[in-house]
Formats: C-alpha cells, structure tokens, sequence
C-alpha cells in the first residue's frame, strides 16, 4: 500500500508516519524537508505546497493508495488537493478540527453528527468552508474524501494547557517549577478531552486504506475526560511540586490586548469536549487510546528535559500570569470587602 502524507513531520503527523512505517506502509512525504531526518525510512518529495505548480510537476504520474493531508487550513487549499488527486488516489484524508463543533455546546457529549460552526474563532471556521467543500466534491464527482477531526493531542514535548504565551510550554513549565501560579480559565472544573499522539497514530492508521471510512467524518479522541484543574494537577505531580491555580473568566482573558484567547478559550478549551468514539471503533475495530494523560505527561516532560533547545523562556508572558494572579487578588479583596 503506497500513502503520501502532506507535512507528516508535525506533532500529529509524525507518529502517523512511524506508525505507517511500522505496518509496512510505503510512504512518501511532500513537505519542505527541514524535519524528513526524524523518519528515514519514507520517500521525500520536497516541495514549497503553497505551489500548485510544483506540486502537479512532483507528483506527475503517481498514484496512492491513500493521500493525508496535514498542513491545508483554508478552503482554497482544499480546492487546490482535488484538482490535484481527483483519480490519483483512492482515498484523501483531511485533518479538520474537533474545534469545528459547535461553540458554545449543547450537548454535554460530541458525537460525529453535533452541528458544525464557532463563531469565535477563525481557525475554525476555514476548516469547516473546507469540510464543505470536500462534501460538495464528495456528492458531485465521488471523491473519496475522509474527514478527521483531532481534539487536543499533544506529544513529546507538546504539552495539552489551556493558557500559554508565545513562546510555547516551556514558560508554563517554570512557573509550576517555581511555585509560581498558573492561569486556569474559569474554575477549572469544565472537562477536557487530551489525546496521546501515538493513540492518535493508531486511529488515524486504521482508517487510512479502509474502504468503510471513505465517505466519512470521524474525530479521534481519547476516552479519558479530565478537567483543568486535573490536568495542570497531575503536571505539577508530574514535576514535584504543589499545585497552585488561579481560575480566571475566560471572557476576562479573551480580552488581553497581547494575546488572542478568544478563539482557543471561547472557541475551544473553555468549554466541555467530551467525545463518543463509538463511530471510530466500528471503523477500526481494537482501537483504544491507551496511554493515560498521567503516563503521557511524564514522556512529553522527559522529552522537554532532554532537549535545551525547546526549554524557551517566554518573559513577557511570565509578566503577564504575574500581572493577571495580582489583578485576580486585588479583585478577591475587593469583593470580600463588600
């Protein structure tokens, strides 16, 4: 069986293409090579794909059996993959978001059919025009379309939090190991949906090549729900120390004038995901994520430990939580003055 994934270096792409790999999958990768080191046993085609042009020039004359695309996020690049594997594969799998369910929720449990649309964040909104556009081209000329919504998977060194700075993790990182508060959106109480990459890896595997998916939409979640207070508690285990919350509305942070929160809190993480996976497992009968958020968080930490490079230190955001814990203090004291 021959793939092409688009990307497939990422942090949800890349346990795709080792697990892949490891079925005995050929696989070719069409990317801009800077990372194609980390799977050496897979093809490179190395391509700018912002270029239909040469795009159409490096893939002349080839055919897959399955064709993941990782990297598109607006509908014109949708637009772009079906002129370009209409015939030339038997099945396109787009990753979508679980982001793309309808904000805020109706229902306590999200299931394939919840309602699209999130009027919070753009993000969101692009990949369901391109959700649209592959059922349109699905309905008029039978493309073999599969739509996959991830929720939040994290990975080595890619850590699930609900409220960083710029600069990635690592700065949320020093404040836990500092005795530092963190910032929780809310009470911390709404649940949360993580997913371990190579859980995802299994899912996302199993319906690539699988004549029952073609067709379809389905998200690939984990069955574990936690709430933010759990999962910034269970960090802290993780790294020793206590755990030290300060719970903030998330309309009060969407607001930073520095930081956009209104499409990943309002549009996302403050509000309830918790996933029926039923659809995925009769498409992959066996699948089951099985790697706990307590055990995953210990490797993404091991991974950030081994690694300088990534231990980036963020100030202006470490100014900002300080700036926020006072402002949340000042604001108790007010209001038990009252």
């Amino acid at each position: 069986m021959k793939a092409l994934l688009i990307g497939g270096t990422g942090n949800i792409s890349l346990p795709v293409t080792r697990k892949l790999l490891a079925d005995g999958w050929q696989v070719t990768l069409m990317n801009r090579g800077s990372r194609n080191a980390l799977v050496p046993g897979a093809e490179a085609l190395v391509c700018d794909v912002r270029d239909e042009g040469a795009m159409r020039e490096a893939l002349r004359g080839r055919t897959f059996d399955a064709v993941a695309q990782f990297i598109a996020y607006k509908p014109e690049e949708v637009a772009r993959d079906i002129r370009l594997f209409s015939g030339a594969t038997r099945q396109y799998l787009f990753v979508s978001t679980a982001s793309a369910y309808q904000k805020p929720p109706r229902n306590a449990l999200v299931t394939e059919s919840t309602p699209l649309s999130n009027p919070y964040w753009q993000y969101s909104r692009d990949k369901i025009a391109c959700e649209r556009l592959l059922e349109e081209a699905r309905d008029k000329a039978v493309f073999p379309m599969t739509i996959v919504r991830p929720s939040h998977t994290y990975g080595p060194g890619a850590l699930p939090l609900a409220v960083k700075g710029k600069g990635g993790v690592w700065q949320v990182v020093e404040r836990i190991l500092g005795r530092k508060p963190v910032l929780i959106p809310g009470d911390g109480t709404s649940l949360w949906t993580v997913t371990w990459s190579e859980d995802f890896a299994a899912g996302f595997a199993g319906l690539m090549g699988n004549d029952h998916a073609v067709g379809e939409a389905v998200h690939i979640t984990s069955d574990e729900a936690l709430n933010w207070n759990q999962i910034y508690r269970i960090l802290s285990e993780a790294l020793e120390r206590p755990f030290l919350p300060c719970h903030v509305p998330s309309d009060l942070l969407s607001g930073a004038k520095d930081y956009d929160y209104t499409g990943g809190l309002l549009g996302d993480k403050a509000n309830c995901a918790v996933f029926d996976n039923a659809k995925l497992k009769r498409l992959v009968p066996g699948f089951a994520a099985r790697t706990r958020f307590d055990q995953g968080v210990r490797l993404s930490l091991d991974y950030l430990r081994e690694r300088p490079e990534l231990q980036v230190k963020d100030p202006p955001f470490d100014a900002f939580c300080d700036g926020v814990v006072r402002a949340m203090q000042r604001a108790e004291e007010d209001i038990a003055a009252l």
